[in-house]
């Protein structure tokens, strides 16, 4: 499977997925028009990578400063994914990433970690 890399818009995060490593990357920015025409093609593909994977080590990082509505239900999408690849004996460790002095962010990162029953959640500040 071919490695993704996309470069930030000022709507559209920065997207890296490398599927040799298992290392899965969103941060920046998330409001793109069609959010289901931006993220449809990466989910396909990561569902598509995640039911092959057996015993795998999965790191994915969130690092979003700002995402609209139709974006955090892509996340908790993305989040229900993940922890069915943890469920299926896979290492899945999920990294939220906010800014020290957003306690939205921390919020959300709290919220959405909840729903998690297998997968590994780590909340990071950064200053």
């Amino acid at each position: 499977m071919e490695n993704i890399h996309i470069e930030p818009t000022k709507r559209s995060p920065a997207i890296d997925f490398d599927f040799d490593s298992g290392n899965f990357s969103i941060a920046g920015e998330s409001y793109p028009e069609d959010v289901n025409k931006f993220f449809g093609p990466l989910i396909s593909q990561l569902k598509e990578y995640l039911s092959a994977a057996q015993g795998a080590t999965i790191q994915f990082r969130f690092d979003l400063i700002y995402f609209n509505s139709t974006t955090a239900k892509i996340v908790m999408g993305l989040f229900e994914i993940l922890d069915e690849a943890a469920a299926a004996g896979n290492t899945v460790n999920i990294l939220w990433s906010f800014a020290a002095d957003d306690s939205n962010m921390e919020e959300l990162g709290e919220e959405f970690s909840e729903d998690l029953e297998h997968a590994k959640f780590v909340m990071t500040p950064k200053e």
